[in-house]
């Protein structure tokens, strides 16, 4: 046991790369596909917005681990087939798509009608006034709640290592497996978890107070 530490600690660090690379591609993936369903929810009209519900549920509804089974396992058996990291980033950006499509969509309710009613009697078209004039405040609006979707993304990743993704799980079960340590193993894989989280909570907060506007403040408008 006492390469433990010298042999963990460098395919520890490795292996938290490996996850903050998928948390950030599953992030983006997630606002790129969570947005526009926001948008179909509150401006889409009933059946598109039904359609964006529906998706939301089943991804919210049902576990991250079945979905990353069905993607990786499931759709080779239709003649769709993904490589490992792949299927992780899509299963990890659809489940995540479906919360961020949540907040950004109490965001974008969150903004009186009479700016979008002011915007048209001025002469914008809605998608103008949405672009120009609503999204930019329900982005802002948004980001506390996302930030907490970035923060819990991190301990989402560790489902991945289920399909040989050497993320900080899949490095941890090597070097439990190689030292006969498990307890001592995933204390110190806690550790690093927490770590992460800790560092990326703060630098979301600096990202909140900078681009907080003042007196911009949610509010209830029922559709």
């Amino acid at each position: 046991m006492s390469d433990f530490l010298p042999t963990a600690i460098p395919a520890l660090l490795n292996g938290t790369l490996v996850t903050l690379q998928y948390a950030l591609l599953a992030l983006l993936l997630g606002a790129l596909i969570g947005l526009p369903l926001a948008l179909l929810r509150v401006y889409g009209g009933r059946p598109l917005g039904r359609v964006a519900g529906i998706y939301g549920n089943i991804f919210r509804g049902t576990p991250l681990m079945i979905q990353l089974f069905m993607v990786y396992y499931g759709l080779p058996q239709l003649g769709i087939t993904f490589p490992q990291w792949a299927a992780a980033v899509l299963t990890l950006g659809l489940n995540s798509s479906a919360y961020q499509a949540e907040y950004f969509r109490g965001a974008l309710q969150s903004i009186g009608s009479g700016q979008m009613t002011a915007a048209r009697a001025i002469g914008l078209s809605q998608w103008k006034a949405i672009r120009y004039i609503i999204l930019p405040q329900a982005l802002r609006l948004a980001l506390p709640a996302w930030s907490n979707e970035a923060v819990s993304m991190i301990k989402y990743t560790a489902v991945i290592f289920l399909i040989a993704v050497p993320d900080l799980m899949g490095q941890a079960k090597i070097i439990a497996s190689q030292f006969f340590a498990p307890i001592e193993t995933y204390l110190l894989v806690a550790g690093f978890y927490l770590i992460l989280v800790l560092v990326m909570t703060q630098l979301l907060r600096a990202v909140e107070r900078k681009y907080q506007t003042p007196g911009l403040v949610m509010e209830r408008d029922a559709r």
